[in-house]
């Protein structure tokens, strides 16, 4: 196995810090004042977390695409098909009030570490994939868990 690259592992990390953001500005409101009042409310709390949570399960049906085109055939067909599903979940189950969003993002989120595990068992993902989502996906989750009570 190989290890994750260093860069990768930085960039994901670093993907962590809007959702972190949003789930301490929930947790403590007096940063979560400073934080609407220097940065706006579109920086701070459910509101942070909700539209880069959006965003980044687009952004991993990009990703998933890309390893769809590793495969041929019925397989690529399948793995295409696969990777519209988190961007489809985030457009149509992230909505109705924070609480609720946030709920369905994070299911968002563990069903998009299961078509991960399917396109890595694949062969299609790096050997190193599951090791950098698995704990990219329980620092979503933590991120966004304060939102979603």
């Amino acid at each position: 196995m190989t290890p994750v690259p260093r860069s990768a592992l930085i960039l994901g990390l670093a993907g962590l810090i809007p959702f972190a953001w949003g789930g301490v500005t929930v947790l403590v409101p007096a940063l979560a004042d400073w934080s609407a009042a220097t940065l706006g409310g579109r920086f701070t709390g459910p509101y942070v977390g909700l539209a880069y949570g959006t965003v980044i399960l687009a952004f991993m049906s990009g990703v998933l695409w890309g390893f769809a085109t590793r495969a041929e055939g019925a397989e690529a067909a399948q793995g295409y098909g696969l990777s519209v599903i988190p961007a489809l979940w985030a457009f149509f189950m992230v909505g109705g009030g924070p609480v609720s969003a946030a709920i369905n993002l994070m299911a968002g989120f563990v069903g998009l570490l299961a078509l991960d595990w399917h396109f890595w068992r694949a062969g299609l993902a790096p050997d190193w994939w599951m090791r950098l989502r698995a704990g990219l996906t329980a620092g979503v989750l933590a991120s966004l868990a304060p939102i979603a009570v």
